[in-house]
C-alpha cells in the first residue's frame, strides 16, 4: 500500500527523506519503512550517495509515521529528537541507486518521552542501528516557546 507521506510527516519535500511505508505493527511496536537513494535526495553528495550520519533523519521520520497511525491518523505534530545512543553504521555512504529499509520499535513511553530501537537494512543485512529517544506531545509549541 503506498501512503501519502505528507500528510503523515509534519514536512514538506524534499525533506521528507523516506520512501514509503512498508510494514506497520502497532500491536507489536514496530513500523518499517524504505528510502532509495538518487541524486535529487536531500544531503546526496556526487558520486558518493548520502553520508550514514543521516541515517538518524531516516529513523526519526520513520518514527514520526509510527506515531501518527498510533495516535489514530490525526494531523502530524512535530516532535523533538532528544537524542540517540549507541548509533552504529558499517557504511560510510547509502549508495546511489539502493533501496534501504528502517525497522523501528518502541520500547518504552510515558506518553510524552519515548525511545526506539532503530535498524537499517540493506537486502536484509543490517547496516546501521541506534536507540533514538524523542518527545512527543500535543504541547511541543509551548516547549519551543519557552511556556
Amino acid at each position: 500500500m503506498n501512503y501519502n507521506l505528507t500528510n503523515i510527516l509534519p514536512h514538506n519535500p524534499p525533506m521528507i527523506l523516506i520512501d514509503n511505508i512498508l510494514d506497520m505493527d502497532l500491536e507489536g511496536h514496530n513500523l518499517t519503512s524504505e528510502f532509495k537513494i538518487y541524486p535529487e535526495k536531500v544531503f546526496y553528495e556526487k558520486g558518493k550517495g548520502v553520508n550514514s550520519l543521516a541515517g538518524i533523519e531516516f529513523m526519526a521520520q520513520t518514527i514520526a509515521c509510527y506515531s501518527y497511525f498510533k495516535k489514530g491518523c490525526k494531523e502530524p505534530k512535530p516532535g523533538l529528537l532528544l537524542g540517540t545512543r549507541l548509533f552504529n553504521n558499517k557504511v560510510e555512504y547509502f549508495e546511489e541507486g539502493k533501496t534501504y529499509q528502517v525497522k523501528v520499535h518502541e520500547v518504552f513511553t510515558d506518553n510524552e518521552i519515548v525511545v526506539f530501537d532503530c535498524l537499517i537494512y540493506d537486502n536484509g543485512n543490517e547496516i546501521a542501528s541506534a536507540s533514538i529517544n524523542a518527545y512527543e506531545s500535543g504541547n511541543i509549541e509551548e516547549l519551543l516557546n519557552g511556556k
